[in-house]
């Protein structure tokens, strides 16, 4: 198989999957807080023998023994991560709405007990008054779910403070990562922590919102413009495939009218 058909091969699976990451951005334009994937690519070198040469003559006036190195460049796909750059907010007047501005998480319990985090701040309240998300994880609470009575009225400072009809409740466990490169989408607009992420003190800029919603990072235009690129991007990848193969079919049926 030719060099050219590999390349274009590899071309055309990186940009199918860059496809599907710029869909599923469009596809949560308008979910709450949610934070779109990008994707990064590298240049990988492909060396030939000579090239590890370290030099190419036998003596000091001879001729080089070996043609020039060549190194040849392929852009590769080498990784995909979470741009968690803030969202606009969008006020409701909802006092379950609670939106962060600034870095920082919701801690959430999920159902085996683990931690979870979240910045998608749209609340609701149970069937037995504790304050949940949208996926039903209580939302820690000075360590644990905070429960609500009936009718109760819910204020939240910009601290994160949360006072119940009137009543200090506690505060929000609100949190951040030295890396937040180490956060891996887990569904529901959640991220898990790697068992070794370091936590950090959340930063002193970081402001609690009550009746508001913090709102996608997604740029339509931009995304839209993405999706012709790739999608232009796959159709010269797909052409070099079958030129490489009809060059291919060319060679060999010539090559066997020689032979025969």
């Amino acid at each position: 198989m030719r060099d050219s058909s590999i390349s274009a091969l590899f071309g055309a699976l990186s940009n199918e999957m860059r496809m599907a990451t710029v869909a599923n951005n469009l596809a949560n334009v308008n979910t709450t807080a949610y934070k779109k994937d990008v994707m990064a690519f590298h240049d990988t070198f492909t060396r030939f023998a000579h090239d590890y040469v370290v030099t190419t003559k036998g003596f000091l006036r001879g001729k080089d023994m070996f043609p020039d190195p060549k190194i040849m460049a392929k852009a590769r796909l080498s990784a995909q991560a979470v741009d968690f750059t803030q969202g606009s907010l969008k006020q409701t007047g909802d006092q379950l709405d609670i939106a962060l501005s600034g870095e920082g998480f919701f801690r959430v319990q999920s159902p085996d007990g683990g931690d979870l985090y979240t910045r998608a701040g749209s609340f609701l309240v149970d069937s037995t008054g504790t304050l949940v998300n949208q996926q039903g994880f209580p939302v820690m609470v000075d360590g644990g779910p905070l429960v609500l009575p009936p009718g109760a009225k819910m204020s939240v400072d910009d601290g994160g403070n949360v006072s119940v009809n009137g009543e200090p409740a506690g505060a929000f466990d609100l949190t951040t990562f030295e890396d937040l490169g180490s956060m891996e989408r887990v569904g529901g607009n959640m991220y898990s922590a790697a068992d070794n992420a370091a936590e950090a003190p959340v930063p002193d800029d970081l402001v609690v919102r009550q009746g508001y919603v913090e709102q996608g990072n997604v740029e339509v235009v931009t995304e839209m413009v993405e999706m012709l690129e790739t999608q232009r991007a796959f159709e010269m990848y797909a052409k070099m495939l079958q030129s490489t193969d009809s060059l291919d079919k060319t060679m060999i049926s010539r090559l066997g009218r020689i032979t025969g």
